[in-house]
C-alpha cells in the first residue's frame, strides 16, 4: 500500500474517533443543570428568630421535545443559627409547566391549589437544622408552545404562614429549537414558543433533513471501519 493511501486511511479514521468522542462529551454536558439559583426568591412573613429559610432551583433545565418530560431539583435550606422548626415545601407549577410528581411529597388537591396553578405537591420538611438542606426530585411536563413557571413556598407545617417564595418564576428560553432532541431552558426566562407550524425548522441543501448528532458519530464510525476493511485487502496490479 503507498504511504499516501496510508496516511489517508489513518486520517479517516482519526476524524471517526473523533467525532464520535465529541458528540458523547456533548450529550454529557445536556444533562448538567448548572449553579442552584435563588432568583425570584422573597421573605414572606416573618421567620421564627435565627431561622432563615430559603430556596433554590436549578439555574437550567432540559426539555425532551418528544415526551414534553423534563427533571428539576428543588431544595429548601435553613442559614439561620437555630432550627426552623415543623415546616413543609409546596412545589406548584404554571401555565404551560405542570408538576408530575415530587419524590416523597403528597399531590395537593385540585380544589386547594393556589390561584391561577394547575399543579402542586406538598412536602413535608419537617425541623430543618440550623445550616442544614434539604432537596426534592421533582418530574414535570413543560409544553414548549406556551410560557411555564413554577413556584416554591415555604411555609409553617399548618400553612398559617409563609416564610419564603420563590417565584412564580418562569423557565424559558428566546430560541427554541423544536428539530433538536432537546431545548435547553433557563430560570428567569420567559418562554418564546414555537410559532404555529413551528415544529420544524427551515431546511437547507438538497438532503431529506440533518441527523440525529448520535447517528452522524455512528455513520463516522462505520465509515472508518469500512476503510480499514477496505485497506486490508489484497493488491491486485
Amino acid at each position: 500500500m503507498s504511504s499516501r493511501r496510508r496516511a489517508a486511511i489513518t486520517g479517516s479514521l482519526l476524524t471517526a474517533t473523533f467525532s464520535a468522542v465529541l458528540i458523547l462529551s456533548c450529550t454529557a454536558v445536556a444533562d448538567d443543570q448548572g449553579p442552584a439559583s435563588g432568583k425570584g426568591g422573597k421573605a414572606v412573613d416573618e421567620a421564627p428568630a435565627g431561622v432563615e429559610l430559603s430556596t433554590t432551583l436549578p439555574s437550567r433545565i432540559s426539555v425532551d421535545n418528544s415526551s414534553r418530560k423534563t427533571a428539576i431539583t428543588a431544595t429548601v435550606k435553613n442559614d439561620g443559627s437555630k432550627n426552623s422548626g415543623d415546616i413543609k415545601l409546596l412545589v406548584v407549577g404554571f401555565d404551560g409547566l405542570e408538576v408530575d410528581g415530587v419524590k416523597g411529597c403528597s399531590a395537593i388537591a385540585r380544589k386547594d391549589l393556589p390561584k391561577g396553578s394547575n399543579s402542586g405537591f406538598a412536602c413535608s420538611v419537617g425541623s430543618l437544622a440550623a445550616g442544614k438542606s434539604k432537596s426534592y426530585a421533582v418530574d414535570a411536563t413543560y409544553d414548549l408552545g406556551r410560557t411555564g413557571k413554577i413556584c416554591l413556598p415555604v411555609q409553617r407545617s399548618d400553612g398559617k404562614k409563609t416564610f419564603w417564595q420563590q417565584g412564580p418564576v418562569p423557565f424559558g428560553t428566546t430560541n427554541p429549537s423544536p428539530n433538536a432532541p432537546a431545548t435547553p431552558l433557563l430560570l428567569g426566562t420567559d418562554n418564546k414558543p414555537v410559532g404555529p407550524a413551528g415544529d420544524q425548522l427551515p431546511r437547507t441543501g438538497a438532503g431529506d433533513g440533518v441527523l440525529p448528532l448520535g447517528a452522524v458519530g455512528g455513520a463516522l464510525v462505520a465509515a472508518g471501519a469500512a476503510g480499514m476493511r477496505w485497506a486490508r485487502r489484497p493488491r491486485r496490479d
